[in-house]
């Protein structure tokens, strides 16, 4: 018996990792605006640092250094500095990439093999064991209220490297809306009370003008890189939709009960990095489900875990506990989620 003809589809791993970079361009050079240099140090730093992270991991295990031109640990660097706020100093962001490279790929054989999503198990850690310059953000230059001019790369050079100052940190950082909502209902305040203290306006939150981590702010921009990994088919819509209608949902239903109490849909959607992960986190091949009815399922975990932190846990966004947690439920998923062979 002899095997069938294959045709080569043209598509490669490098060229698979070129265009995820790609679509990351909209969300990259919106960061880039929003923070100016600054942006641009942090970015840079990660990338670099996350590369030379797989060349010594690859050098240590013997291995072929060829991966390093896949572009997948310079997309893993990438990821790492749009998920990390840009008043991180240096040396979070070179220990970031290195942690994503290092424990949460190449520890567990390499590309392909890892069972969480590297960057977001970089941005766990980095959160859990410095939680004051994970949750510092920088008020963004549109809104001409920092202190610092980061569109001036000497001013940006010293902040990235000798940090800001104590008398001049409330001068240059705000809080995210979700951190403002969540710290206005434990002082007894309503939903509505707390978004016009914070004078929350939709558009601004859907085109990015608003504190955040590098990556997240702009659901526009993400949108308009996931459109091209849908073009591509490099994604389905499964995850994405799954997980984003499932938050709008519980929040909805949620607000309609105690409206004082929750806050409605589209604050959710647009607020922290559900897009973001949703889009392009979420949906990483390596860590999801393989079948349609299986990334329904996780996706709708994903949106239950992350409306229940951001409601009731101390951490005011849960997109990224969602998307770890339910990379370590995909085996079973996969397990019960297989499609029915033809015949039995």
């Amino acid at each position: 018996m002899f095997s069938s003809p294959h045709i080569h589809g043209g598509d490669s791993i490098r060229k698979q990792m070129l265009t995820v970079i790609l679509a990351l361009m909209p969300a990259t050079f919106m960061s880039v605006y929003l923070f100016g240099w600054l942006a641009c140090l942090v970015l840079t730093c990660c990338i670099l640092s996350s590369v030379l992270s797989e060349y010594i991991c690859l050098k240590l295990m013997d291995r072929r250094k060829r991966s390093l031109l896949d572009g997948s640990a310079a997309l893993t660097g990438l990821f790492v500095g749009l998920v990390l706020p840009v008043l991180v100093p240096w040396w979070m962001a070179i220990l970031g990439s290195a942690l994503a490279i290092v424990l949460g790929k190449q520890l567990y054989g390499g590309l392909g093999y890892n069972p969480f999503n590297p960057a977001l198990t970089a941005r766990i850690i980095l959160l859990i064991s410095f939680p004051v310059y994970m949750t510092s953000w920088a008020i963004p230059m549109p809104l001409e209220q920092a202190a610092i001019n980061f569109y001036d790369f000497s001013a940006c050079w010293q902040v990235f490297f000798t940090g800001v100052s104590a008398s001049a940190f409330d001068a240059v950082s705000m809080a995210t809306p979700l951190g403002h909502v969540k710290t206005a209902l434990t002082q007894q305040q309503t939903v509505s009370e707390a978004l016009a203290s914070y004078q929350y306006q939709p558009w601004q939150a859907f085109i990015g003008l608003e504190a955040g981590s590098l990556g997240e702010t702009s659901v526009l921009a993400i949108l308009l890189g996931a459109a091209l990994l849908l073009g591509r088919n490099l994604i389905s819509w499964h995850i994405p939709t799954a997980y984003i209608l499932t938050v709008a949902l519980l929040a909805t239903v949620f607000n309609l009960i105690e409206p004082d109490r929750y806050a409605p849909a589209l604050f959710h959607v647009l607020a922290g990095g559900l897009v973001l992960c949703a889009f392009f986190m979420a949906t990483d091949p390596v860590t999801s489900p393989v079948t349609p009815i299986g990334q329904l399922v996780f996706g709708i975990g994903c949106g239950v875990i992350t409306w229940c932190i951001r409601t009731y846990a101390n951490y005011p966004e849960g997109a990224m506990f969602a998307v770890v947690v339910m990379n370590c439920a995909v085996p079973l998923i996969d397990h019960y989620c297989r499609p029915r062979v033809y015949g039995r």
